[in-house]
Formats: C-alpha cells, structure tokens, sequence
C-alpha cells in the first residue's frame, strides 16, 4: 500500500485544471452521441474544433459534414475546424478495392458551400502503418465532448449497427482553452499539415521534410495550461498527450494510474495485445491482492471480425490473434481467475462491435482517454487522453453508472478453455496463423497492432 500511496503522490503533483464535478457527464451510447454532437454544432457560437482518425464518405459522416457547414453558412464568423489523419483521409476501407478516399467529399462539399470549412490532414508520419492521428477531442464554445469514436455509420449508430465507445461531455471554458491551444500551436498553419478540402494536396513524398521535423514537433509537444488549485466540489483533470515510447507523458500516467491502485482496477481494451510493461504492472498488482476486472471485446465483436459465412480477407484474422493472445494471459493468470481477483469480462452483443478504452482506480482516479493500451497506441500513433483526480468522490456515481453500462453486455469467462484456440478456428484462418507463426512475422505485427 506504502508504493501505491507513493505513485498517487506522483499523479496529485501533475499540473491539472479544476473543473466543477457538475459539468462532467457521461453519454451511454453512440445514438446518444450523434444526437449531442448535432445540438453542440448547432448551438457553437464562436468556436467549433473537430480532431478525429477520420470522417468517413457515408451517410452519418455526410450528415455531420451538412451540419458543420450549414452552421458555417448560418454564421460565417463562427471558427469550424476539422483535423484528421493525412493517410487515412486518402484511402478507401480496408478491403474496399476502388473505393475512393473521403478527401473527395471533403472537396465536393466545398464547392458546393459559399463559406467553407477548414479541413486539415495531419501526418504523424511517412506511411499510415507506422503512425496516424490517434488524437481526440471536439471542442464546441467552451464543452469538449471527447470520446474513441471517429464519424462514421457504425460510430453514430446509423443504420441498424453501432461501434460501442465512450462518451464524455466536459463543460469548462480553461479545459476547451486548452485543447485547442495544442491544436493551434502544433497544427494550425504547420507546413506539414495541408488542406484536403482542396485539389492540390501534396503528397507524403512531397512532405516528407516538413513531417520529419514535424514528427520532432509532436514528440515534443505538450498541453499547456496554469495549474490550478482543486476547490470542495471540483475534479482536478489533467491533460495529457504523448507520442513514441521515450518521455511518453500519457504512457507514463497509465502506468502511475495502474500502479496507484489500493483495491480495484477497471480496463477496457479493444484488442488485447498489452504493452509488455503494462503487463507486468497488471500482474504485479494481481500479485499484491488488487482485484482487476478486464473488458475486452469478443472476437465477433471486433472491427475487423469476419463472419464464417463471408468471403475471409487478410484483415479478418486480426481478431483471432488477439484472441490468442487473450487466451495465453488467461491461461497464466488462471488462479487469479478462481480467486476472483481477475475478472475477464467479455462483450458482445448482437452484431455490434466493441471500441472502448480507459481506465478507472479504486473510486477517485479515471483516464479518459482513446489509446487502445497497445504496442501501436504506446509507441507509433500521436495519442491524447484525460487524468481525472476526484478525492471527494464526487463523480462515483457517474462513474459507478457508465460501468454498469459497460457490463450490460459481458460474460465473466471462468476458465481459459471457454475461449476458442486454433484448432476450433475456420480453416483460412487456421492457415494464416500457422503462416504468421511459421515466419515469427508475430513478433513485428504485435509491435504494430
């Protein structure tokens, strides 16, 4: 308890913002998020920021789109920026032959509007594979609404099916302040960060330099904001960002917030490949009699699943190596399991698919945050995230609910053997893994997935 006690000191003297416990609300589910995200565009006065992975070329990413410009056209002064990732903007989906990239739209709509909107690329390097814009964050006025998700049909729960995340709307003018001034002082008018509302976009060729020295930026790069002293009622939220493995500030308070824990620790994952350091902080606490409960998807329940019954693609046995690796922790960590200390909790819930990240310790510390607590996520992509400190207890309800609402869908898995090993799988995948393992191509695709 001694070293718990020392790694909370460590989280209390990070510089942090003092937000009122009433201003921080947790949404429950991706309709309910659309429906938010539509009223804060269309009530933003001044100021409307939007940094995601990507807005995609389909109906809810059109109907966002409308509504961005609509409220543009309604009030020309009115500030509406859009970031997302360089690569990801320019390509189609994955699988997707001849699919066009969603910079085409971004293009079509500026045409067709008097007063466009900005619409920025970002490159956090070279080549998507080794590092996209994984930062979150939508800043309207002074409310950031921050969430996973990106814009899309799945994301926004349009027809019939949803990608389950978190959603959380923060209303403090010092905390909007703050994530934009990132944006604005690393983005904004940086040479390596092009419009793609325009014909001309340079390619990552052509930009090769200025992401280079870019790429130097963002490592370096942090939020900047006055500390203030936490009043009875206010929750101490630090914001946090990070890029690569060396002096990775986000990186380094996951691992405080994990190591900080005194009876229980909350994670949720999309795909479970851990970081090998944050393995062993979750094993070491396993250890010390902590009880660690686990929310992973199902493996139908992941992006990337492909039912038996559809043509199967390469992408589609990304799944079942995480299931493996889900497999091989449970297996070591059986006792823990009988014990009760380790909780995996597995959700699935129709044809739905699981996107859910973060963190929550005992009932006082939470990380908001869309890193998918992964090798990628802790040394490739640009990722952000939200400390929240609340020794007043003030958000336990809140939290104690969007928990319940996480679990509303999950089995605990009692023994490893509930979960499928290769030999259940279909015979495409049971071929491609025994390829991936044959050339040890799982040790290079574990540090990039």
């Amino acid at each position: 308890m001694r070293l718990a006690n020392y790694y909370r000191s460590l989280l209390q003297r990070l510089p942090a913002l003092s937000v009122n416990a009433d201003q921080v609300r947790v949404l429950h589910s991706a309709a309910d998020f659309k429906s938010r995200l539509l009223a804060l565009i269309a009530t933003a006065k001044t100021r409307i920021c939007l940094v995601a992975l990507y807005l995609q070329d389909d109906d809810a990413g059109r109907e966002i789109l409308t509504a961005l410009h609509d409220a543009k056209q309604a009030n020309p002064a009115l500030d509406v920026r859009l970031y997302v990732d360089f690569h990801r903007a320019q390509r189609g989906l994955i699988g997707h032959k001849g699919q066009g990239g969603n910079h085409c739209m971004y293009q079509e709509f500026a045409e067709r509007y008097k007063h466009p909107i900005a619409i920025y690329g970002v490159p956090v390097k070279g080549r998507e594979l080794l590092g996209v814009l994984h930062l979150k964050g939508f800043v309207f006025d002074d409310t950031l609404l921050y969430s996973g998700a990106s814009i899309n049909d799945i994301y926004l729960h349009q027809n019939g099916r949803y990608r389950f995340d978190r959603y959380h709307e923060i209303t403090d003018a010092s905390l909007a302040d703050t994530m934009l001034g990132y944006v604005d002082r690393l983005f904004a008018h940086n040479p390596a960060v092009p419009a793609l509302n325009r014909a001309d976009i340079p390619t990552a060729r052509q930009l090769r330099q200025s992401i280079r020295q870019f790429r130097q930026q963002l490592r370096r790069g942090q939020y900047q904001f006055d500390d203030k002293s936490r009043q009875s009622g206010e929750v101490a939220v630090t914001p946090l960002a990070g890029l690569g493995k060396r002096g990775n500030k986000l990186n380094k308070a996951i691992r405080l917030l994990v190591r900080s824990t005194q009876q229980r620790l909350f994670i949720c994952t999309p795909y479970f490949n851990l970081p090998k350091s944050l393995a062993r902080d979750i094993r070491a606490q396993l250890k010390k009699g902590r009880e660690i409960t686990l929310v992973i998807g199902d493996k139908t329940a992941n992006d990337f699943y492909i039912p038996p019954d559809q043509p199967f693609r390469t992408i589609g046995g990304l799944p079942y190596l995480y299931e493996a690796n889900l497999r091989r922790f449970a297996r070591a960590n059986q006792t823990f399991i009988y014990k009760g200390r380790l909780n995996i909790m597995l959700w699935h819930h129709d044809h739905n698919s699981y996107h859910l990240k973060g963190l929550f310790v005992d009932d006082d510390l939470a990380m908001i945050t869309g890193n998918n607590l992964n090798p990628r996520a802790w040394g490739l992509d640009l990722e952000n995230g939200l400390l929240l400190q609340d020794p007043e207890h003030k958000l336990r309800l809140v939290f104690e609910e969007e928990k319940a609402n996480i679990l509303q869908h999950c089995r605990r898995l009692t023994h490893f053997t509930e979960i499928e090993q290769l030999s259940d799988y279909p015979e495409p995948v049971q071929r491609l893994l025994k390829r991936v393992q044959r050339t040890q191509a799982n040790v290079l695709l574990k540090r990039l997935l």
